[in-house]
């Protein structure tokens, strides 16, 4: 029986001093140059060096807590990070010092990858070796990229972006979702593609007019390494050459508002927009949409009561729990 839930994130800086201890934790072992590094630093100078992605877990954990109570589960909210504060090897002993010891964790990404599932299942095991043996033990939440409650949520955000262009043009506009590009090799070792194609289906299905396509963004490997494509200016730049003037784009890969989202898509893709003539809409992050929340309390329910049924839509079925330990291996070298 669980007694503790653990919410598990990336983390992400809250001040200038944070911003490159911060980036040199998230790069820790990947051999990426100092002037790399520097170069993604300025880009959070913008934005005064803060990222909304913590503020946006606590947003989400205020909404989560009652969502919970008032479905009768009384199990307390942990919060650990993998590259920022509140560190989850810092959690994971105050969760000991509270005498827990058996909690499910909500990791909050919705796809199978190395970086995006497996990576924060060794960053738990890693916690928990670092804390000792009085460590809870942690069972990881399935991905839900095809949970009814998530897709109806990004529909919802979709409905509100489009809604934001002139009338004219909404039964038209072509919707770019887009996700964190991520190397060819890991790529093609998990389902992260295939799982993006599908929600990005599943979520076009309330919008039978909408021409949709998927890209990614936010690359940060070397140009020799391949990596998902295209690249989201890449692509509004050919689409306006084709024709296309109106777009709404959706992060479907992403569940808040990364800094990924604010420069790549706010900053990056709205200037191109702006410089071509295109007009575009951004939607939301599902953030701390009530569907979204009662999904994450749903996940939980069906792991702590397991006559639930585990609800998926689309033609894949919803994912096992326990993943296999081949599972999204991490790149190969180059």
């Amino acid at each position: 029986m669980y007694d503790a839930i653990l919410i598990v994130s990336f983390g992400g800086p809250e001040g200038m001093d944070d911003v490159m201890p911060f980036l040199e934790n998230v790069t820790r072992g990947r051999n990426i140059p100092r002037e790399r590094l520097e170069e993604v630093a300025h880009h959070y100078e913008s934005f005064g060096g803060v990222s909304p992605h913590n503020e946006q877990i606590r947003d989400l954990i205020g909404a989560l807590e009652p969502e919970l109570r008032s479905h009768n589960i009384g199990l307390p909210v942990y919060w650990g990070n993998r590259n920022w504060q509140p560190m989850l090897t810092d959690t994971i002993q105050q969760m000991v010092d509270d005498g827990i010891k058996h909690a499910l964790a909500f990791v909050v990404s919705g796809y199978s990858s190395y970086s995006s599932c497996r990576q924060y299942r060794e960053n738990i095991e890693v916690a928990q070796q670092s804390v000792g043996a009085a460590a809870p033990s942690v069972d990881k939440i399935r991905v839900f990229y095809n949970h009814p409650s998530f897709i109806k949520a990004v529909r919802a955000r979709v409905r509100e972006a489009i809604d934001l262009l002139p009338r004219e043009v909404q039964s038209s506009a072509r919707i770019v979702y887009t996700a964190h590009s991520i190397p060819k090799s890991m790529a093609d070792a998990c389902a992260y593609e295939s799982q993006l194609k599908e929600a990005a289906r599943l979520v076009s299905d309330d919008f039978m007019y909408n021409p949709w396509t998927l890209v990614y963004q936010s690359r940060s490997g070397p140009p020799h390494v391949p990596w998902l494509e295209p690249d989201v200016c890449d692509y509004l730049q050919q689409i306006s050459e084709a024709g296309d003037k109106d777009v709404v784009i959706v992060p479907l890969g992403f569940l808040s508002d990364h800094l990924e989202v604010l420069y790549d898509l706010d900053t990056e893709a709205k200037e191109l927009c702006e410089r071509i003539g295109m007009t575009m809409a951004r939607a939301k992050t599902v953030g701390t949409h009530p569907l979204f929340v009662s999904m994450i309390r749903e996940l939980i329910e069906e792991r702590i009561k397991p006559e639930t049924v585990k609800l998926a839509i689309g033609g894949d079925g919803p994912c096992q729990d326990e993943c296999p330990s081949d599972c999204c291996p991490a790149p190969r070298a180059r």
